[in-house]
């Protein structure tokens, strides 16, 4: 048992690493692709041991997702507000340095997770059938507290907001076995990825600092771990809301200006909404996160015992995945302008393509359907970039239908 344990936590931290590092990869996808095929290995392991794998794989990924964003500009649903902070160290040649800042932000998540967990453990079950009946009006306030982020393109923004929930609506009233993947593929993956195509941006040689000297001020950590703290929850119990949606919430609640502070809190936010998704998934029963969904179907009745070794993973996982993010980012840095972000971009670009056939259905008819969601998402994703819109607002994909489906 301790040895298949360990095995699935090295092949977690491995697969975690390597769906990070590839843009459009998202952890979801791979989750429901090790759910659909886990009869196969249940032959010979444990539901328990492949939750541990999942885990492993989630949190491992939190940390090492930033490389492609901020590098090569093609981001998954969760770090893409990474890309315009990012990029601008990048472009003055201090990319790692932004890395470093959203690694201190995932390392503290690990000790905010632990701080909150009694809350969400013991308290979370005692309001949230009282939360359950306003969740409809709490996610059309956040909606429009998030609309109005934009200064001075809101009408835009709505409209966008819209056509991405009638988007979400029609695909999962289409019958497709899983509709989620062609849709947040097409708006967070591959319509990215073709902007990173046309943009054929010069990078600068990069210079790598010493972690010693990348630091930020006791206050601006301080601020920075309360608006997790205060944020990040809102993912906990609200379903259609993710890291990004968090962050942009703490950044205005705390006045977040300072792209290093930003950094620090998308890194930060970003661990913990993965994180508290297995946690609630035993306080509360919910799930909010693919990798989630994945081991409530394994472990259906997820038990403390089995949540304290889950937690175990995460800070595990989460201590060895700095290092190896540290390893990578400083690798990529002295050999970025050798990459050729053009080639990469389109072998990611057509691996998803066939990901979204094969996997989305099974029957020739629901693989045609899959591929007009696909374009059709697509489509909307360069459509928002280009209108300089933020792409939080294609979220609406799933916020409207669930507003509808609590409310109906």
């Amino acid at each position: 048992m301790i040895i298949e344990l360990i095995i699935s936590l090295i092949l977690g931290i491995l697969f975690g690493t390597l769906t990070g590092l590839i843009p459009g990869i998202h952890i979801n996808l791979i989750s429901l692709i090790l759910l659909s095929i886990s009869s196969r290995f249940l032959g010979f392991t444990t539901p328990l041991i492949l939750s541990i794998f999942i885990v492993a794989m989630a949190i491992t990924h939190t940390f090492v997702d930033f490389i492609p964003s901020i590098f090569l500009g093609a981001p998954d649903e969760d770090s893409f507000l990474s890309i315009l902070p990012g990029h601008q160290f990048l472009l003055r040649g201090h990319g790692y340095f932004a890395i470093i800042l959203t690694l201190y932000g995932s390392l503290t998540a690990l000790f905010i997770i632990i701080i909150t967990l009694p809350l969400f453990i013991y308290l979370l079950p005692l309001v949230y059938p009282y939360l359950q009946k306003i969740i409809w009006i709490v996610l059309i306030l956040v909606s429009i507290f998030l609309i109005n982020t934009e200064k001075e393109r809101k009408i835009w923004a709505l409209t966008i907001f819209i056509l991405a929930g009638f988007l979400g609506i029609a695909s999962f009233n289409l019958n497709i076995k899983e509709p989620l993947l062609p849709l947040l593929t097409g708006l967070f993956g591959s319509s990215n990825l073709i902007i990173s195509i046309t943009n054929k941006t010069q990078i600068p040689k990069q210079k790598i600092i010493k972690l010693s000297n990348i630091t930020l001020p006791k206050k601006s950590l301080i601020k920075n771990s309360l608006a997790s703290i205060l944020s990040a929850p809102f993912t906990a119990f609200l379903p259609g809301l993710g890291s990004s949606q968090a962050a942009l919430i703490g950044q205005q609640i705390f006045k977040i200006k300072d792209t290093r502070e930003f950094l620090f809190l998308l890194g930060s936010i970003n661990t913990i909404v993965m994180g508290l998704s297995f946690v609630t998934l035993y306080s509360i029963s919910k799930t909010r996160t693919g990798a989630a969904v994945s081991i409530s179907q394994l472990l259906p009745k997820l038990n403390i015992t089995e949540l304290y070794l889950i937690i175990f993973t995460m800070i595990f996982s989460g201590i060895i995945a700095f290092f190896i993010t540290l390893i990578i980012s400083k690798f990529i840095s002295k050999n970025i302008t050798n990459i050729n972000y053009s080639k990469i971009s389109i072998s990611i670009l057509t691996i998803l393509f066939f990901i979204v056939i094969i996997f989305s259905d099974y029957s020739f008819y629901g693989k045609i359907l899959s591929i007009i969601i696909f374009l059709t998402s697509t489509f909307l994703g360069i459509f928002t970039t280009l209108l300089k819109i933020k792409r939080i607002h294609l979220m609406g994909c799933l916020i409207i239908p669930t507003i509808i489906f609590y409310l109906i």
